[in-house]
């Protein structure tokens, strides 16, 4: 009996962690979408104000003994904060140049790109029914891409390599919480500063610093306001990322983002007027069809597992 209301409530806490994750990642989406088509705030200087708030936000959770501080060799976590980097950037500099539609659908690739690195870098097994399942959210996806009137080629390479990057940078989550035995907050604590520290040192490469369109330009008290508010939303959704691939792994992270995906498509089509077909619908529900598909295998494999090690002697 309490085993089974301990498994209850570890669903519980799982099921309430991607609620959280649902609702701060479409609202970031919107926000960003807002600063950029109506303030024109900096790509990367907003990035940079993201994690400067995120690594705040968590120096002030340990000071709250929310968490314990892990001492962290700055090597072993270099390439995760670069990947970190790479992952925010160019997924914002899609949202930037692509509808909201468009990105949404570029993410929803990053699926089989993991699948992919942990079968050949890591050796791990999926089953063919897992496996299959990526066909209706292919089909979907390519359908709702089809029928996208609005086509950008820059924005489109941003895609594509905010796919690479957001695909790696979630697998190796996953494998540096394990390798380093640290959680979501106390990895994300050395990282956020590490990678600021990163994009402090690319901005004046990229972006204007001072002056008309600067990160230190003379913006609005809204901009501001809506700048600073993008940033604690964002401290909300890696926070929530890495507990949800800590907790799950990062191929059910990208299954349930694909039902996020959906979402937020309609959305776009509501608040920036994004065109939305019958096609594009279709193809949204072909989707939808291929996640539920994919959380009946694995529920089923995950019971199956279980049953096993229970009937060991």
């Amino acid at each position: 009996m309490a085993s089974l209301v301990d498994r209850m409530r570890g669903h519980g806490r799982i099921a309430a962690g991607l609620l959280f994750n649902l609702l701060v990642s479409i609202c970031i989406v919107f926000l960003n979408k807002w600063i950029y088509v109506h303030h024109g705030f900096p790509n990367i200087s907003l990035t940079l104000v993201h994690f400067v708030v995120t690594w705040l936000g968590l120096y002030i959770c340990q000071k709250l003994d929310i968490f314990a501080p892990k001492s962290l060799p700055p090597s072993r976590i270099f390439l995760l904060a670069l990947s970190f980097c790479g992952f925010v950037v160019f997924t914002n500099l899609s949202l930037q140049n692509n509808t909201i539609g468009t990105y949404q659908l570029a993410k929803a690739m990053t699926t089989p790109v993991i699948i992919a690195i942990q079968t050949f870098c890591y050796q791990k097994t999926f089953s063919t029914r897992i496996q299959l399942t990526l066909i209706p959210i292919t089909l979907g996806v390519i359908l709702n891409s089809y029928y996208d009137v609005k086509f950008n080629f820059l924005g489109m390479v941003f895609a594509a390599l905010g796919v690479l990057v957001t695909s790696l940078y979630q697998v190796w989550v996953g494998a540096k919480q394990h390798e380093l035995q640290v959680n979501s907050m106390q990895l994300l604590y050395y990282q956020a500063p590490m990678s600021s520290a990163m994009l402090l040192v690319a901005v004046p490469f990229f972006e204007p610093v001072f002056g008309e369109g600067g990160i230190f330009g003379p913006w609005s008290v809204s901009a501001l306001l809506m700048v600073l508010l993008s940033g604690v939303i964002a401290f909300m959704v890696n926070l929530s990322i890495y507990w949800i691939i800590g907790n799950t792994s990062p191929v059910t992270y990208n299954m349930f983002g694909h039902f996020k995906f959906c979402i937020t498509l309609f959305g776009g089509y509501v608040l920036f007027k994004d065109p939305l077909s019958i096609n594009q619908a279709l193809g949204i529900l072909c989707t939808l069809f291929g996640i539920l598909t994919y959380t009946h295998f694995k529920l089923r494999e995950q019971e199956g597992s279980k049953s096993k090690l229970a009937q060991r002697p």
